[in-house]
């Protein structure tokens, strides 16, 4: 991380780093004598707040103190050394605090405050361990906390010192904040003959969420292109050092491309601002953001980041997805559900189902040799005109064994991740149409309305279909009928009795 401060302009970024993050509120401990307490003991109590988001009107003030804390950065989030005002943000409970005292360093001495002051300017928050024992010394015991729902953490009896504090958990979607050092004690702004044992702390941490939707009301058969979208938070950080957007496919989902721009609409440059990785061993697309995508991000107050992830269905199922976001860099080592992780998109789900009919006579044997079409509406099956084309076919025949099953339909009742009610436009009702009837029995007269639900798709007929004999099983004269045999037996008398008539004739004659 320190790669993004070349030189010394680290120091200036970390103090603008911590001057969003921390505030110091000291509560008063009178004590004996205008001088340090070596004997004494105090307490840092942490209170943790999201950070507001972008656009959300800043950090509350800014300002600076340097309390005596060495590398406190030059600046707190509230720029007030009294309790500030913090009606307006959300705690942030889950966060684990460590601190450890700098090993040795004696604030009872004007020497060691001096020493603290000469590694206020060594300190690299961004390796704090490090610029401390670059600097000579050494830490303490590690001591840890978590904040409870209020957000505080309390670390009670504390011996005079100074004191490394930094985050080693947080939430997932949680930036963490860079580690900071606070002494016990100070020296109290409001009145200069006191020394203050107990000290409060406000680091704020930037919290992002992140939110997935689908769009398929339009869409009715397998190979129909559906869309997922994905919104994720721009953290409000001065510098973001990682950030992406993962989409793992289901298998029934064939990738075909993805589209990244700002909500707003702001357009952004692939292979500039990001890269677009698809592993097809995995059927995951990353979106991952370049440093100038992200320098480009951390300049945005206003907006989220939009990609649009565009797949074909390709089996049927109730296919459920979710995306993560990775916020920051350190989240893209840790596993999903775990702290400190990606934030896990509450998963959305698109419905497809086959649907089996079975063609019967009259007396419920199977009948084969029938072909349907189906249509996504009355409209179309009544004028014949836009047959819905699974694997480029429209006409699907009837088996040996009477029945039909017709592949990949959206389900009737659940559209753009949401179940849908009759009567509501992307309520889809499907119609049959038989296009060829059995030897022998008339066409259907009409449209079949039909649904396909989860009731409906699982293995079984779903519905079954009767054709009716030819003529409704009443034979016309000139088609074959007792009326036709009538005739043909008066005309072979007919023509018998000529034949008898000739031969009589000849013989007659001769």
């Amino acid at each position: 991380m320190k790669s993004h401060f070349p030189g010394r302009a680290w120091r200036s970024a970390a103090a603008l780093l911590l001057g969003s993050l921390l505030a110091f509120s000291i509560t008063p401990t009178a004590s004996a004598a205008p001088l340090v307490d070596a004997d004494q003991t105090g307490s840092i109590t942490v209170h943790k707040f999201e950070k507001p988001t972008k656009g959300g009107g800043g950090n509350n003030g800014g300002g600076g103190h340097n309390n005596g804390s060495a590398g406190n950065g030059g600046g707190n989030g509230f720029g007030t050394f009294a309790a500030p005002d913090t009606s307006g943000f959300t705690p942030l409970p889950g966060v684990e605090f460590t601190i450890q005292q700098v090993n040795i360093l004696d604030l009872s001495t004007n020497a060691g405050w001096e020493a603290a002051n000469n590694l206020s300017h060594v300190f690299d928050p961004f390796n704090a361990t490090g610029s401390i024992s670059g600097a000579g010394y050494t830490l303490g015991t590690a001591v840890s906390q978590t904040t409870a729902a209020d957000g505080t953490a309390l670390f009670p009896n504390l011996p005079v010192g100074l004191y490394l504090v930094t985050e080693t958990s947080v939430p997932a979607g949680v930036t963490p904040a860079a580690p900071f050092l606070v002494t016990i004690p100070t020296t109290d702004p409001d009145i200069q003959n006191n020394w203050l044992y107990d000290v409060d702390v406000y680091p704020k941490n930037s919290v992002s969420s992140a939110e997935k939707s689908v769009k398929d009301a339009p869409d009715v058969k397998l190979g129909d292109q559906i869309d997922f979208t994905i919104l994720g938070d721009i953290p409000n950080e001065a510098v973001i050092d990682g950030y992406r957007i993962v989409d793992h496919l289901d298998t029934n989902l064939t990738y075909v491309g993805t589209e990244v721009t700002l909500a707003d609409g702001t357009a952004l440059i692939s292979g500039n601002d990001y890269d677009v990785v698809f592993d097809s061993g995995t059927n995951t697309v990353s979106v991952i953001f370049t440093e100038a995508g992200r320098q480009l991000l951390a300049a945005r107050t206003d907006t989220r980041v939009q990609v649009v992830v565009s797949v074909l269905v390709n089996a049927v199922g109730e296919i459920e997805n979710e995306a993560l976001l990775y916020p920051n860099a350190a989240s893209v080592s840790v596993d999903p559900g775990q702290p400190g992780g990606p934030v896990v998109t509450p998963p959305v789900v698109t419905k497809w189902g086959a649907f089996t009919v079975e063609k019967i006579n009259e007396s419920g044997a199977g009948l084969s040799g029938a072909s349907f079409s189906v249509y996504a509406s009355l409209a179309d099956a009544t004028a014949g005109s836009d047959p819905i084309s699974i694997d480029g076919q429209t006409s699907f025949t009837v088996a040996s064994d009477g029945t039909l099953t017709i592949p990949g339909l959206r389900y009737s009742d659940w559209a753009d991740g949401g179940a849908v009610a009759p009567g509501s436009p992307d309520f889809r009702t499907y119609y049959l149409v038989e296009i060829n009837a059995p030897f022998g029995y008339e066409l259907l007269a009409e449209p079949i309305p039909f649904l396909v639900t989860a009731a409906t798709t699982t293995v079984g007929v779903d519905l079954q279909v009767k054709n009716i004999p030819s003529n409704g099983g009443f034979q016309l004269p000139l088609t074959g009928g007792t009326g036709t045999g009538l005739i043909y037996t008066v005309g072979v008398s007919i023509l018998i009795g000529a034949v008898i008539g000739i031969l009589r004739s000849r013989r007659s004659r001769k």
